[in-house]
């Protein structure tokens, strides 16, 4: 064992244990968050606004701030994407995120120098705890690689602008940097299949032990290793033994994966995303994610049920740690030292146990695909299709998308399924064409599919007829025909897809 192994176990030991001590005070440690987040943002317009020199308890807060999705926040956050100060929180942000958005392109996710430090942390802090728990150490001598967005950023008003996990790349904490790879120079390269080929001229002949990165740019990573080198990965870095993960469900990857690996190997799955780094997996026996309640991040949970009833003016039930129930659909609402307030992400958690607190991400509040991180939404299927058919005599009497995640041959891409009305000249001439049209449209609104498409982790889209009346067959045989049901314009699996081919 290497000095470097020793030393770190010691040190997941003392972070094992202060990581005990607010897991095992919840409530506490959440109440102290919340006191400290509207003390240091009482004095900000926001704060002003929502009248944070009033607030004394919980109940306080919930009657002044009331919940909101990046919309509903969108005319703070243009002001301090204009350069604007002490808006959301103290002074200016350090860097923003650009994110996918819904209804009005690029979302700007700010980061600030209070928040920062804890996406660091925690990515950290969840490779300590597997340390601790296992007593697997030796990875820490050998290479590890994080696959990520480039980390050239773009400055205005004095606040950088970039992707996460490009600006996350310029915090890598010195004693990493000389196992970390790639090297500053590939990571740069914006094209992406471009970049992979850097990486594995790089890294093959390299002791690489831990991989991280989203499951679907890792599987293309591992394809092009597994090619080079006429044998699997795991065969490639003997030492390969621990594999890190967030982003997309990794279980449609695993049977994948451990081919591409020859073996298994050990995972890591985190819940980090633009607005906070939220949780990560602490035991390898145990399931979900230990909610991080002590990061800058004060959480309220709304069951599912309840979101879109609201049968009071004030909102539907917002729960607070000490609250919460197993196995309830929440959605989650977070306020955070970034200026985020009362703020819906779009994501639904379970919680898996409540000593400590772990959840499962169990879907977005609103119908979505993102089987490859790509975040695709309801809206912009709609929209997508609308664009396609405009100035055409194409009509459409039902569809939904699916990914195909596994294809007999090729790149993975999203299916469309759709019923056209062919009782009105409504097929399209060409399926090819049409199906363009569509990948066309979606690219303009989706900078997440967009950048699939340029990486050659997806092929364009694929448009596959239903036959008349499939859709009708297939609610029918559900029995949800009729009513107020309705087919999903998107799912993240193909289970209705696989009903809809049967037909």
């Amino acid at each position: 064992m290497s000095l470097k192994s020793i030393a770190a176990k010691i040190f997941a030991k003392s972070i094992y244990n202060k990581t005990q001590k607010w897991a095992n005070d919840p409530v506490a440690t959440q109440q102290k968050v919340f006191k400290d987040l509207i003390r240091q943002a009482k004095d900000t317009q926001f704060g002003k606004d929502h009248h944070f020199d009033a607030i004394k308890t919980y109940e306080d807060f919930a009657k002044n701030v009331p919940v909101r999705d990046y919309e509903g926040l969108k005319t703070y956050v243009d002001k301090v994407v204009k350069g604007e100060e002490n808006v959301l929180w103290k002074g200016k942000p350090l860097y923003f995120a650009k994110t996918s958005g819904t209804t009005s392109g690029a979302k700007y996710i700010p980061l600030t120098k209070e928040s920062m430090p804890f996406h660091i942390q925690a990515a950290r802090n969840a490779i300590l705890l597997y340390i601790h728990e296992t007593g697997n150490a030796d990875f820490v001598s050998g290479k590890m690689i994080f696959l990520q967005g480039s980390p050239i950023l773009e400055e205005k008003h004095g606040i950088q602008f970039g992707r996460l996990s490009g600006i996350v790349a310029h915090f890598v904490p010195k004693y990493l940097q000389k196992n970390r790879m790639p090297s500053w120079e590939t990571n740069c390269i914006e094209d992406w299949e471009t970049k992979v080929d850097a990486i594995v001229e790089e890294t093959i002949s390299e002791d690489m032990a831990v991989i991280s990165g989203i499951p679907s740019w890792v599987q293309m990573y591992f394809e092009k290793l597994k090619e080079k080198a006429n044998k699997p990965v795991g065969d490639i870095f003997k030492n390969f033994n621990l594999f890190i993960y967030g982003g997309v469900n990794y279980e449609p990857y695993r049977a994948k994966f451990e081919n591409l690996i020859g073996r298994k190997v050990d995972s890591i799955e985190l819940f980090p995303a633009s607005e906070g780094f939220f949780a990560y997996q602490d035991s390898q026996k145990e399931k979900g994610m230990l909610l991080l309640l002590k990061a800058g991040i004060f959480y309220e949970f709304i069951k599912v049920e309840d979101f879109s009833a609201n049968p009071e003016a004030s909102g539907p039930r917002r729960y607070t740690i000490g609250e919460v129930e197993l196995g309830v659909n929440y959605v989650l609402i977070i306020s955070t030292n970034a200026g985020l307030w009362g703020y819906n992400i779009g994501d639904t958690v379970q919680f898996t146990s409540l000593q400590p607190y772990r959840v499962i991400v169990s879907g977005r509040i609103k119908h979505y695909i993102s089987a490859f991180g790509e975040h695709v939404i309801g809206k912009e299927v709609e929209e997508a299709l609308k664009e396609a058919m405009a100035g055409t005599n194409i009509r459409v009497n039902e569809f939904t998308v699916a990914p195909q995640i596994t294809p007999k041959e090729g790149l993975p891409y999203h299916e469309w399924f759709i019923e056209f009305d062919p009782e009105s000249s409504g097929e399209p001439e060409d399926l090819v064409t049409f199906a363009e049209a569509i990948d066309d449209a979606m690219r303009k609104q989706n900078v997440y599919y967009d950048d699939l498409i340029v990486g050659k982790v997806l092929r364009k889209l694929v448009v596959t007829k239903v036959s008349k009346n499939g859709f009708q067959e297939y609610m029918k045989s559900i029995g949800k025909l009729g009513g107020q049901n309705k087919i999903p314009r998107l799912s993240n699996d193909r289970k209705i897809v696989d009903e809809l081919g049967k037909r």
